[in-house]
């Protein structure tokens, strides 16, 4: 039974069986026999603030999940601009393009202090042809990913800069509608929002102003959540 356990935390199905998360995340469907499947190690991460999980171009041999924490996926520009695509939030799945063969497509960084699992893509192969459940949950994430870039493209990235910058803080609130929201540096904002970085700081300016924000420390904010509603959503 010792060496049962130590084999478990080794291959990291140990965590797997006992995620805080496991609702959200890839293998939530996995049942008792499915853990069987798994002979490859499932690492548990932790990175630092700009650290990155893979680059962009990179082949890949896994897909994360991200466990806390927010993480950026950044396209880079031919002029050397760079344009974050998408956020990825607790439950999220990265590096899916590399179930079809592909390299990874975006650079994937760590916002703030992140929490992720690293599944090697012949483990999830594996279950996915041998576990319909994570198949379908599979097709699932591939469906939200879509979805997410549609409406990232959608939300954010249309409009004047207040209503993209109001929909940014609705959707950092969204997970935690009571807890304080940390917002990026005015780079990354402007990256987000594709708004250059003295329209996020005036605008930013302005939401503090308007007290639709108040800044409680350097970048992290309470937010008034029903007035930013209204400014993302005005004419």
């Amino acid at each position: 039974m010792r060496r049962s356990r130590i084999d478990a935390a080794r291959l990291g199905t140990a965590q797997c069986r006992s995620c805080a998360i496991r609702d959200l995340v890839l293998f939530g469907d996995l049942q008792e026999g499915d853990f069987d499947l798994i002979h490859l190690p499932i690492d548990e991460l932790r990175l630092a603030p700009g650290a990155a999980l893979y680059h962009a171009g990179e082949e890949g041999s896994a897909l994360f999940t991200i466990r806390s924490g927010l993480v950026k996926l950044v396209q880079f520009l031919p002029d050397g601009t760079q344009r974050i695509v998408r956020l990825l939030r607790r439950g999220a799945v990265a590096g899916l393009e590399v179930m079809v063969g592909r390299p990874y497509e975006h650079t994937a960084i760590a916002l703030q202090e992140v929490e992720a699992c690293r599944l090697p893509r012949e483990v999830v192969e594996r279950l996915s042809r041998e576990t319909p459940r994570l198949h379908g949950r599979l097709m699932e994430r591939w469906y939200q990913s879509l979805h997410q870039a549609d409406e990232w493209l959608t939300e954010l990235s249309t409009g004047s800069a207040r209503r993209r910058l109001a929909r940014l803080f609705l959707k950092l609130a969204a997970d935690a509608p009571d807890e304080p929201v940390l917002l990026s540096g005015r780079e990354d904002l402007g990256a987000m929002l594709g708004i250059g970085m003295e329209t996020a700081s005036r605008t930013v300016a302005e939401f503090k102003r308007s007290r639709l924000v108040r800044e409680t420390a350097p970048n992290v904010f309470l937010c008034d959540l029903p007035a930013l509603e209204a400014v993302a959503t005005e004419g």
